[in-house]
């Protein structure tokens, strides 16, 4: 097999099903592990791919998110390709879609092994968030937040947070005022916690007293995206992650 991954998170999940040799391709995302970012041939951006370089890479299968990757991109790949388009917004697709990578790059036992780790791991933190309410920031100037139908949104709600925003996918901060008003008016209503990414913006330390400004009762908290939005491998790692950051 010849695979190029388009997905950051899953490049990760096929390091860790043992695909050394088989991955041939991936963007400039890719980042873990560092050895494959450093050494495989990169093939563009998640929204910008490289054509030229994928058909100098022959590859057998490309792997692609609805959600990371342009339709564009995807529909011209598939003129050409078998495509592997897989589209995460529940644990439950997470588990799928990692299963069903498992048995198109004939790791069909690991895969099965690692879902399984990550399934107990799941199981064995349960729901640490105790109601407690939240709002997600992924960006900034303007800010937009998680909303349902998120993949973020299910894995901090399955740890029984609760999220302020009704609204779904990643609307702008304004959209989610006009339509809970109450979240802004009143300080009863603030949310318990303010999460700031570390991706796609880089939320740092120097951006929590202006989020602060917005939210003086909220607990204002930076962390890590990838913890929080990489499906795959680094799942394993997110409710001992979560479980230490809701405790500090």
């Amino acid at each position: 097999m010849r695979i190029v991954s388009l997905v950051p998170s899953l490049t990760e999940y096929l390091w860790a099903l043992g695909l050394e040799e088989e991955v041939v391709g991936i963007t400039k995302f890719c980042i873990h592990p560092k050895a494959w970012w450093q050494q495989k041939k990169r093939v563009g951006g998640t929204k910008k791919v490289n054509f030229e370089t994928i058909d100098i890479l022959q590859p057998t299968l490309i792997i692609a998110n609805k959600e990371e990757n342009t339709r564009e991109d995807v529909e011209l790949l598939q003129s050409k390709y078998e495509v592997l388009l897989t589209d995460i917004t529940t644990l439950h697709d997470a588990f799928f879609y990692l299963e069903e990578i498992g048995n198109r790059v004939n790791r069909e036992m690991e895969a099965r092994v690692l879902v399984g780790q990550i399934k107990k791991d799941f199981q064995a933190v349960g729901p640490i968030g105790k109601g407690a309410s939240f709002l997600y920031f992924i960006w900034k100037d303007p800010y937009f937040v998680v909303g349902p139908k998120t993949y973020i949104h299910a894995l901090l709600t399955h740890f029984g947070l609760v999220n302020c925003c009704e609204l779904e996918r990643y609307p702008d901060l304004d959209q989610v005022r006009a339509n809970n008003p109450k979240l802004f008016n009143t300080s009863d209503n603030y949310p318990d916690y303010i999460f700031l990414s570390s991706e796609p913006f880089p939320f740092e330390a120097k951006h929590i007293e202006e989020v602060q400004a917005l939210f003086p009762k909220s607990n204002i908290v930076l962390v890590d995206g990838e913890m929080c939005s990489w499906y795959g491998a680094r799942m394993r790692k997110a409710p001992a992650y979560l479980e230490k950051v809701l405790a500090s």
